[in-house]
């Protein structure tokens, strides 16, 4: 098979990309889902977008490649190449600079004359040239037409078309914006095709805490939002995480959460089968199908805001049954700024002040085992910690003694 960089697929890179470069470190003998050629040549693929940021570790067992990226040294997310290597027959090709140069003196065409003038100006004066019917025309200006290259009036019994040529604008004086836009936006893989537009673009930025990979789900993401702004149901096709199971789900999408600690992407949805709310891993999604409008969504989205005023991160727990807990912080002299952070972290929390020296967090949430890496934060400060849910409780105190036999060097403790 000829290597080819263009893709049709992209379900297949992403997939390709994650298990090999990100999550598995797999070796080519370790691949058993397609065969050793397709591995190849979706490596090479891969390889000629990412070529720069691609390292690899040899042992007796074999090569495993992986993506290496110090995120202090890039000015831009390269996962964002993968977006812009599309294929396209040619004929696609041939007929887009037909269409474009026929509108490009910015007067509105019908399809029947567009393939007329096809006929009578380009396909008569080449050999060889392809066959080409009104049908292909048209539906190649609607595509058009939805891409926002072209677009559409009618008069009479014929729809006009025309190009939508951008004003002029100066593109440069957005740089900065463009480039914060497209590495810190969820979908900054738009802004990523404005700079290509751009002949010096600005690499001003560097980002300590830089979730590249999450850009490989900005297709899904942009389907989602599409469909929770026109309020439509959706049926999602979805990739079991731990096996290669696929299952579909029908949901009313209500939220996109985003995770500040791992860049993580997340979609909260009321499961219609299930009768409740649930969240779904956008890297699990493998399509997004919109279906009709939801004449209900407003009573939906009364219940995502009660059901998210219990959240603390995105697990409801067994059962969604709330855990009571409370934490008790002792503030020394000068340490105002534990007391701020408290006010600034606490979600749904509350915080109480006790007295000059003394303040007490308190939370309802579905999952407080959740917390427990946040709790962990407090340790020297904390004087009394409380649990409705006696499991989180005993870990929490389980981990400090095990934490404490570990300074000891009590290693039977510790076992």
């Amino acid at each position: 098979m000829a290597y080819s960089e263009l893709i049709k697929n992209f379900e297949r890179v992403r997939n390709y990309m994650r298990e090999f470069y990100v999550y598995g470190f797999k070796r080519r003998e370790e691949y058993s889902i397609k065969s050793a050629r397709s591995y190849d040549n979706e490596r090479r693929r891969i390889e000629s977008w990412l070529s720069d940021y691609m390292s690899f570790h040899q042992d007796v067992s074999g090569k495993n490649v992986f993506l290496s990226v110090d995120s202090r040294q890039i000015p831009h997310n390269p996962l964002h190449k993968a977006f812009k290597a599309k294929s396209f027959t040619a004929k696609d090709i041939t007929l887009h600079f037909y269409i474009m140069d026929l509108l490009a003196d910015g007067g509105t065409l019908s399809s029947k004359e567009i393939v007329d003038h096809i006929n009578d100006n380009y396909l008569s004066k080449f050999s060889g040239s392809f066959s080409l019917d009104e049908s292909t025309v048209r539906k190649k200006l609607k595509e058009y037409e939805s891409l926002g290259l072209l677009r559409s009036e009618r008069s009479g019994r014929e729809v006009l078309y025309q190009r939508t040529d951008e004003e002029a604008f100066h593109l440069i004086s957005w740089a900065d914006a463009l480039a914060f836009f497209s590495e810190e936006n969820p979908v900054g893989v738009i802004g990523s095709f404005l700079i290509d537009k751009l002949d010096r673009p600005s690499d001003a930025f560097r980002f300590k805490h830089h979730y590249i990979l999450h850009t490989l789900d900005s297709d899904v993401l942009c389907d989602l939002l599409v469909a929770i702004d026109e309020r439509r149901t959706t049926e999602l096709v979805i990739r079991s995480l731990r096996s290669a199971r696929e299952y579909q789900r029908t949901i009313c999408p209500l939220k996109i959460y985003i995770s500040t600690q791992s860049g993580r992407q997340y979609l909260l949805g009321y499961h219609y089968r299930g009768r409740r709310m649930v969240f779904f891993r956008l890297d699990a999604i493998k399509k997004v199908s919109a279906g009709n409008v939801e004449k209900h969504y407003d009573k939906y989205l009364r219940y995502q805001e009660k059901f998210d005023r219990h959240l603390w991160g995105v697990s409801t727990g067994p059962d969604h049954n709330l855990d009571h807990i409370e934490m008790t912080i002792h503030l020394g002299h000068g340490e105002e700024f534990v007391l701020q952070r408290l006010e600034r972290e606490k979600r749904h929390g509350t915080v109480e002040l006790l007295d000059a020296q003394t303040c007490r967090f308190t939370a309802d949430v579905y999952d407080a085992s959740e917390m427990l890496p946040w709790l962990r934060t407090f340790l020297g400060r904390i004087v009394d910690l409380k649990c409705s849910n006696p499991l989180v409780e005993n870990m929490f105190y389980e981990d400090l003694r095990r934490m404490d036999a570990m300074y000891r060097g009590d290693d039977h403790a510790v076992q």
